[in-house]
């Protein structure tokens, strides 16, 4: 079935966004709500994957002090292995098309994704929410 990303525009999109981050990083990766949900949530753009009526995956992509954050990839556990997660990738990565720098935490299992759409590792290992990340940088995209 064709996979569609959108940016969310539709408070019933949101809140299938916030179901994919409870079931991928408050339920399977014990995150806890108060940290997974932040102050942030409605200055961002939100991007849905979707199949059909069915929600897979999100993202979120923030302005911050420091550039152009990518964060929040989440795609629901069934799905993982087909591709989504590198279609929300290349669509931030089209939102952001005008943005000169961007950057993410990524956790240490996904580093090789990343790596292999163009982001640069930089710094040490450090942790949020006890799960292992790294800096990641792209930039003159």
């Amino acid at each position: 079935m064709k996979t569609e990303v959108i940016v969310i525009s539709k408070p019933n999109q949101m809140l299938d966004a916030f179901e994919i981050r409870r079931k991928v990083f408050v339920i399977e990766q014990n995150v806890s709500a108060e940290e997974e949900y932040d102050e942030h949530e409605e200055q961002c753009t939100h991007i849905l994957a979707h199949q059909g009526s069915r929600a897979i995956g999100t993202a979120r992509i923030r302005q911050t002090e420091n550039g152009t954050k990518l964060e929040r990839f989440a795609v629901l556990k069934e799905c993982r292995q087909l591709g989504i997660g590198k279609q929300l990738l290349t669509k931030a990565l089209e939102i952001c098309k005008d943005k000169d720098y961007l950057y993410l935490h990524a956790q240490e299992q996904v580093i090789d994704f990343y790596s292999k759409l163009g982001f640069k590792q930089v710094g040490s290992r450090f942790f949020e929410c006890d799960i292992p990340h790294f800096k990641m940088e792209l930039t003159n995209q």
